[in-house]
């Protein structure tokens, strides 16, 4: 008499495992164009921003033809009203206006999750306060608000910093805000209070790492917010006089008739860096949450894609 024990399937982790998951990962950011598009054009400026003292071609001071001359062979985008190079002061722009865009998208960024973390895990008469603040903060037209506050603080970088981000934290706060109240009802959650763990482990070793990929999302689209701003209020006369920025070049053009002269070259320049930094943030920033986002990755749904391979094992026991 014999009896026959069925085929049991085992699930064992694949050698190579984390080989397959670098590859897995890499293949999902090359499905993502937008990743590539956006993080090739936003490292390009970055790495000006970084080099702006060793490659600008002339002297930000230093006049080297006439006023408005147009673009040339020696110098490319032509010369502002003041006879100086625009291409120079493009590059510096670039350090000025990129400090600004990600120490302003840091700040918000920080309290907007910050608020949108403890509101959202805690709930109640905590929640409500704190939502009651942001949607006062909401109702506020943004620009109007900055424009009082810089005109109040004074013109300097660091001013310009906290007032955009210390007023584009409401957004932030919003999402984060949704997203922890979502993960506070889950199984794992209520399971490690159950267990006893106390609010600040529970937020930092578990509700964090599960917010972070939309926190890192936000906050590179936060970069984009903080850098229009940045040139809507430099736009305005309202920026650091003494730094060269996007805005503050867009600034001096219309104020020294360089639309009627026909200048093109000494506004054009500018809100083009802009634009592109601005669409480049965004889409890095939808790369990154499509990308990082455990519920829509693939790569957390394919058991394969994880070098988790099916070993089926066989064995008949026989008396």
């Amino acid at each position: 008499m014999s009896t026959s024990i069925p085929e049991v399937e085992v699930l064992v982790a694949a050698p190579g495992t984390s080989g397959l998951r670098a590859s897995g990962l890499r293949k999902t950011v090359m499905r993502h164009p937008a990743a590539i598009a956006g993080g090739v054009i936003l490292a390009f400026f970055i790495l000006i921003a970084l080099l702006a003292p060793w490659i600008e071609p002339y002297g930000l001071r230093r006049n080297v033809g006439p006023v408005f001359a147009a673009p040339s062979a020696r110098h490319w985008l032509g010369l502002d009203d003041a006879g100086v190079d625009v291409v120079s002061l493009l590059i510096a722009g670039t350090r000025s206006s990129l400090l600004i865009g990600f120490a302003a998208a840091l700040v918000s960024t920080f309290v907007g999750g910050a608020v949108g973390v403890v509101a959202g895990y805690f709930g109640g008469v905590t929640d409500g306060i704190l939502m009651r603040v942001t949607d006062y903060f909401l109702v506020i037209p943004d620009l109007p608000l900055m424009i009082i506050v810089a005109a109040i603080w004074g013109q300097s970088v660091w001013h310009i910093i906290l007032v955009i981000g210390l007023l584009h934290w409401t957004w932030t706060a919003r999402t984060i805000r949704a997203q922890v109240k979502s993960i506070r009802e889950r199984t794992y959650m209520r399971r490690v209070r159950s267990l006893g763990a106390g609010h600040r482990r529970a937020i930092v070793h578990h509700l964090l790492p599960q917010v972070a990929p939309l926190l890192l999302a936000v906050g590179v689209r936060a970069v984009a917010n903080s850098i229009f701003a940045a040139a809507a209020l430099a736009f305005l006369g309202l920026g650091d006089p003494t730094a060269i920025s996007w805005g503050g070049m867009i600034q001096h053009a219309f104020e020294r008739s360089a639309v009627s002269s026909g200048a093109w070259w000494a506004v054009v320049p500018p809100g083009l860096c802009i634009a592109l930094v601005v669409v480049a943030c965004y889409l890095l920033g939808q790369a990154i949450a499509d990308i990082l986002n455990p519920r829509t990755r693939s790569l957390h749904l394919s058991a394969r894609r994880f070098g988790v391979l099916p070993l089926t094992v066989s064995s008949r026991q026989q008396r």
